[in-house]
């Protein structure tokens, strides 16, 4: 992950996964199909870490402010990776020519964090969950002007399907509403604008992306952090070292999953976190989601299966056409 939430540890995650060796079906000759097979079976694995992670963040949130619990996340997260990717790579892995969109990243990656965070704080988890799902939307608005990208009918109208689940869940207008619904599409947009500058530094070494967003998270939350303090007990503190080893292991999970299998293939069993996320949610606050709730969430899901879809046919006749050029 970056360290924020599981909404957005895929791309995080493929990062590191297409940076590491062959997958491990060529490496040991292994069917593809059994590599697939263990693909899916890490990135299930992964959403209950990751819905754990989220559970023990709201857990935290009812005694200490979002932004200390954020941080406290933040600071697990890079004791446990920072020197990994250190050791692994040298201090040369902090270098890079884009730092202005590292920082941009690295900030919009906190950012979306504390949102998230000081929504589980107001929502229950699989509510929260649910909405933050809804960042490809905003992905597919912002590629057209900061990109370049062409979106076509097909994209608008999944983006569209996906907009009315997430209207589904808040439910505007109505006596269910709260305002704090709005702060999980808050971080689903502070994450779109990190996976845009992601796209933007394509040719970065993904080492020095994940080593920059953790060490420049960590500082921007560190400065604003005194301000929100509240000293933490013993059981807070161990309750935070769970919620981010759980984060970490989630995303160790799925950088495994993403080396052996196709991010087209991976991405969509993320969508199973929303079931976990309720599940765990009734379990530790006896939370039960609402019918609406369920079925924005299905909706929200299937605009995203869709979406993937069409990114997996576009990057297919991307490769296509490449290979006919080079035929020529």
């Amino acid at each position: 992950m970056s360290p924020p939430h599981s909404s957005s540890a895929a791309a995080d995650c493929s990062l590191i996964a297409e940076a590491g060796p062959a997958r491990s079906g060529a490496r040991s000759g292994a069917p593809a199909k059994d590599a697939t097979f263990a693909a899916i079976g890490l990135a299930l694995l992964s959403t209950i870490f990751f819905a754990m992670g989220d559970v023990a963040a709201k857990v935290l949130t009812g005694t200490l402010p979002a932004i200390e619990v954020t941080w406290l996340r933040y600071v697990v997260f890079c004791l446990l990776v920072v020197p990994t990717v250190f050791v692994a790579r040298g201090a040369r892995v902090m270098q890079t020519p884009r730092l202005r969109l590292q920082i941009i990243r690295a900030l919009a990656v906190a950012g979306s964090a504390v949102l998230f965070i000081l929504g589980l704080g107001h929502l229950p988890v699989a509510e929260a969950t649910a909405i933050n799902f809804i960042s490809p939307i905003f992905i597919t608005a912002l590629s057209i002007p900061l990109l370049g990208e062409k979106v076509g009918i097909r994209r608008w109208a999944a983006a569209a399907v996906g907009f009315l689940g997430v209207m589904l869940v808040v439910q505007p207008g109505g006596s269910a509403f709260q305002v704090a619904a709005l702060l999980p599409i808050g971080a689903a947009l502070a994450w779109a604008i990190a996976a845009i500058a992601t796209r933007l530094m394509s040719s970065e070494r993904p080492e020095a992306t994940l080593a920059w967003s953790a060490v420049v998270g960590l500082l921007a939350l560190t400065a604003f952090v005194p301000f929100h303090w509240r000293t933490p007990t013993a059981g807070e503190i161990g309750l935070a070292v769970l919620m981010g080893s759980f984060s970490t292991i989630g995303h160790w999970l799925i950088i495994l999953a993403y080396r052996r299998a196709a991010a087209s293939t991976i991405a969509p069993f993320s969508y199973v976190q929303l079931l976990f996320a309720g599940l765990l949610g009734f379990a530790v606050f006896g939370t039960v989601p609402g019918a609406m709730t369920l079925f924005g969430g299905l909706v929200i899901a299937a605009s995203g299966l869709y979406t993937a879809h069409r990114e997996r046919i576009r990057a297919r006749e991307a490769r296509l056409a490449a290979a006919e050029i080079r035929g020529r």
